[in-house]
């Protein structure tokens, strides 16, 4: 079908009403790689297609008319409303790289008439989104409060992390580590990787027994334990209650307490100074760009003269580009995420006077992350839906595929930036050459 692609002015002209399928090879650009059909019995592309995206209901319209992009796709997605066949729903990353080719553009106004009559005008009219949604930015000010008040950010963390500690189990494994493993080679499995980043940051800030070390945003507490069991004394903030509670009594069951303290708590609001080593492993994405100076200068003032400090976040592959997360990863994953490239981070880290001693990149080592973590929901799919519900397990699904395909293609990144905060004859404390193994 063509003709449409080639007269779309001539129709809107003459009213003519186009198939579902008609309109989707209208928006395209190029051939449409999948086979698509919809619930009005039309269909488009390849018939031998591996893959088939279905809108099955009037509301999967809806949902993609008013929210044009990856928002309005997700919403029919994960309602239901839309289906992606091909692939199970805990992994759809093979369909979405199939996908990721496809190009829409803006057709011609009177194009547009002609969809629009074709559709319905009630299409058109915004409605309820899937309950797994938060709300957009502006409305979150009246609510939660200013982007990265501690309210706020406490608010994004509970939607994002206070999921279900069982879920997380189910998808992250053992180790209960959300953030980039650090693969020696990519026969290792998740646990080893994610091992061996813990052991890569102790070992990067030259952490030895007796030291004290500062866990902002610890999580379930992974890098605390790891610390704790090597003789280190640590404090782990998180805002996650349930995090704080299932990683207490994780510190309790290895018997760490003497060693291990984690805090239900705003890292603002650690009290204590003076350690030896602070780091920060998948925080930063949470802290605001434009927060960037207070932040690192709040990291300068815990540390002792001499000490070190290692970032570990994702970022932009550029520093030129938005900050804001895309609609789909603001509303339903990251509220208030944002990203910017290594240099940005390593400016503001360098503008509030520490040094810069080390960077590096672990980009393809969280393909390799998700790609597991993918296989872990859908070995436990149906624990999953049961813990969760089937929404919000497909929200998982298509976000940790997507952000492996995102990390594949250079979408995104991930860096460690390890620095010191230098004494005030400005002698490094460290040997003058990396000290741990890669």
């Amino acid at each position: 079908m063509t003709t449409f692609k080639d007269r779309s002015d001539v129709f809107a002209e003459l009213g003519t009403k186009l198939s579902i399928a008609e309109i989707f090879e209208a928006l395209v650009d190029g051939e449409v790689p999948i086979r698509f059909s919809a619930y009005d019995g039309s269909s488009t592309g390849p018939v031998d297609s591996k893959f088939a995206l279905d809108i099955k209901t009037p509301r999967g319209i809806n949902y993609i008319a008013t929210a044009p992009g990856d928002l309005g796709m997700a919403r029919a997605y994960i309602s239901g409303d839309m289906s992606a066949e091909g692939v199970h729903p805990g992994d759809p990353y093979d369909f979405l790289k199939a996908m990721s080719d496809l190009k829409f553009h803006r057709p011609s106004a009177l194009a547009l008439v002609t969809i629009a009559r074709s559709l319905g005008w009630d299409a058109l009219k915004p409605i309820a989104p899937p309950p797994q949604e938060t709300l957009p930015r502006w409305r979150r000010i009246a609510l939660e409060g200013l982007r990265h008040s501690k309210a706020r950010d406490a608010e994004a963390i509970h939607h994002h992390y206070d999921v279900s500690n069982t879920f997380y189990e189910y998808v992250l494994g053992p180790s209960m580590t959300y953030t980039c493993a650090c693969y020696e080679d990519e026969d290792q499995t998740l646990e080893q990787a994610q091992e061996n980043k813990y052991r890569l940051v102790f070992d990067k800030l030259n952490l030895k027994p007796g030291d004290r070390l500062l866990d902002i945003g610890c999580g379930w507490g992974g890098m605390v334990r790891y610390a704790a069991e090597r003789g280190v004394k640590v404090i782990g903030a998180t805002l996650s209650k349930e995090q704080a509670e299932w990683g207490r009594a994780k510190v309790e069951e290895q018997g760490l307490q003497d060693l291990a303290d984690i805090r239900h708590s705003d890292y603002r609001d650690v009290p204590e100074s003076g350690f030896d080593a602070v780091s920060s492993i998948g925080l930063t994405e949470h802290i605001g760009v434009a927060n960037y100076p207070g932040y690192f200068t709040y990291i300068q003032s815990k540390l002792r003269d001499g000490g070190l400090f290692l970032n570990h976040c994702i970022t932009r592959p550029d520093n030129t580009r938005t900050t804001k997360a895309g609609d789909f990863i603001d509303r339903y994953v990251f509220p208030d995420g944002e990203l910017i490239g290594s240099g940005r981070i390593i400016s503001d880290i360098q503008n509030v006077g520490l040094e810069v001693i080390h960077e590096e990149n672990l980009r393809p080592h969280y393909a390799l992350t998700l790609a597991e973590w993918c296989k872990n929901l859908v070995a436990n799919w149906d624990a999953c839906v049961e813990e969760v519900g089937e929404g919000t397990a497909k929200v998982w699904g298509l976000y940790m595929a997507g952000c492996r395909l995102g990390f594949q293609l250079n979408v995104v990144q991930l860096h460690q930036v390890l620095g010191m905060k230098l004494p005030s004859d400005k002698e490094w404390t460290v040997p003058l050459r990396p000290w741990w193994k890669a």
